[in-house]
């Protein structure tokens, strides 16, 4: 057995992250506008089946997620899954994870900024779409430039927004069931479930093709790969947060979901309304319509905030401490904080807010299909790297970790037909086609670019077997 490698600049982070605080990063990375306005869509696609959806697409993430946390237990990698990819399966795929993963978030943090801009013109709607995104962006680009503790923080409450806001419609919804209290009256039914068509009233095929977007909506849980090297106590807090997953996707999709479709006939949604917004106005709550579009503003900062600008920031550091990309990607400030990178997916989700202000109709349906294509990728990435390792750890080459991934890698290969099932129906629309095309154009572009990170990284490590020659001499 070899010894355990080390971590890898690890320590040059700042351990600003405690246990609640990667708990509700796993959280806030999940709940987002996939879940509050996407659901509603998919609703009137597809009526109750689309809670079993949810559930299946649940399942396979979860054995990603017990897959990447045995390979966080392993051993902590700069950037999580993207260095996995780069021991087990090559330098190019650790490059070709990296960027992609970049873009990943990027362009989602496009979609989220859009989505502010739309959530503040029900209260000012002489308010731009493109101001609110500009403001937006300011704010989170400042607060993660300041410390990791502080975005740790502002994550933390954003993500608390969200979870009570789904417990109050989980607990509120549940009382109108059993008391018979609220506007609904006594349309308000678990009937509602099954009487209007079946669970299946659009056929089978309608409830495939919800896919897509629900995959969205569990788009950032493989956040707690990213914040690995930022966390305190990781053997211990990591296999926590994720063992804690299938009861939060329980609770948070398929309970919300549950009750909703319970107190609101699945009928009621033909128009694709949202569905917390849809039952709150059926209840009859005072003020229940502002309420829900403060929860999901949040959402869509959170969603921005996490993934938008935190992990995209540590990827492309893991980009110059790697190679693959200029190296003064790897430095970090004073405080811990990759600035360099911060600023750089700051100015590239810019293109958002000047997509808002001339194109602002088409944009998120768009984006959420490109993000949904491009995390298929990492996942997949994620589930054949550890493959390798396991196979490599039980013939003795690598330590074993604690934290073992169940079945594998019998899930490993059931998870990546899911995936490929889920690629097919991306294909088979064509507003969601589009996703299929731009990331054939980014595999163009990660193509082009190799041969020049490759040309770079080998000429770096010759400077260093240099200086270390010369020094010894």
């Amino acid at each position: 057995m070899v010894a355990k490698l080390p971590d890898q600049s690890a320590e040059d982070y700042q351990r600003g992250l405690g246990t609640r605080q990667i708990q509700m990063l796993a959280i806030g990375g999940t709940i987002g506008t996939g879940l509050f306005l996407g659901a509603g869509e998919n609703i009137a696609k597809a009526g109750p089946s689309l809670i079993l959806t949810y559930a299946v697409a649940g399942l396979a993430l979860f054995f990603v997620m017990r897959a990447l946390g045995e390979l966080l237990t392993y051993r902590r990698a700069e950037g999580g899954f993207a260095g996995y990819a780069r021991e087990f399966l090559g330098p190019f795929w650790g490059y070709a994870t990296t960027w992609t993963y970049w873009i990943i978030w990027v362009t989602t943090g496009m979609a989220e900024l859009t989505a502010a801009g739309k959530y503040i013109q029900k209260w000012r709607p002489e308010v731009e779409q493109w101001q609110t995104a500009l403001v937006a962006l300011v704010v989170l680009f400042v607060v993660n430039l300041i410390s990791v503790k502080l975005f740790g923080e502002l994550e933390f409450w954003f993500a608390m927004i969200k979870v009570a806001a789904i417990v109050m419609m989980i607990l509120v919804g549940l009382g109108v069931l059993i008391f018979g209290f609220s506007d609904a009256g006594e349309t308000a039914r678990v009937g509602n479930l099954w009487d209007h068509g079946g669970v299946f009233p659009e056929g089978y095929g309608a409830t495939i093709m919800t896919l897509q977007m629900v995959m969205f909506a569990y788009l950032g849980v493989e956040l707690v790969g990213v914040t690995a090297s930022e966390a305190k106590d990781p053997e211990k807090n990591i296999p926590r947060a994720i063992n804690a997953l299938p009861l939060r996707f329980a609770l948070f999709y398929l309970g919300s979901l549950l009750v909703i479709l319970a107190v609101v006939p699945w009928t009621a949604f033909k128009g694709g309304a949202s569905p917390f917004v849809l039952a709150f106005d059926k209840i009859g709550i005072p003020g229940g319509g502002d309420i829900v579009n403060f929860v999901v503003l949040t959402a869509a900062l959170s969603s921005c905030n996490a993934g938008g600008l935190y992990s995209t920031s540590r990827m492309l550091r893991t980009a110059g401490v790697n190679g693959d990309g200029p190296k003064a990607l790897g430095r970090l400030n004073g405080r811990g904080v990759p600035m360099l990178t911060v600023v750089i997916s700051a100015l590239v989700m810019g293109i958002g807010v000047i997509v808002n202000a001339v194109v602002p109709e088409k944009a998120f349906e768009y984006i959420t299909s490109v993000s949904t294509g491009g995390a298929l990728l990492v996942w997949t990435v994620i589930l054949v790297a550890h493959m390798i390792y396991r196979r490599r750890s039980s013939a003795g080459e690598l330590p074993k970790s604690p934290y073992r991934m169940p079945w594998a890698p019998y899930t490993n290969w059931a998870v990546l037909a899911f995936f490929a099932f889920v690629t097919v129906t991306i294909a088979w629309e064509a507003d969601t086609r589009i996703a299929l095309y731009v990331m054939a154009i980014w595999v163009v572009l990660i193509l082009i670019g190799w041969p020049f990170v490759r040309r770079a990284s080998q000429g770096e490590r010759v400077r260093v077997a240099v200086a270390e020659e010369s020094t010894s001499a």
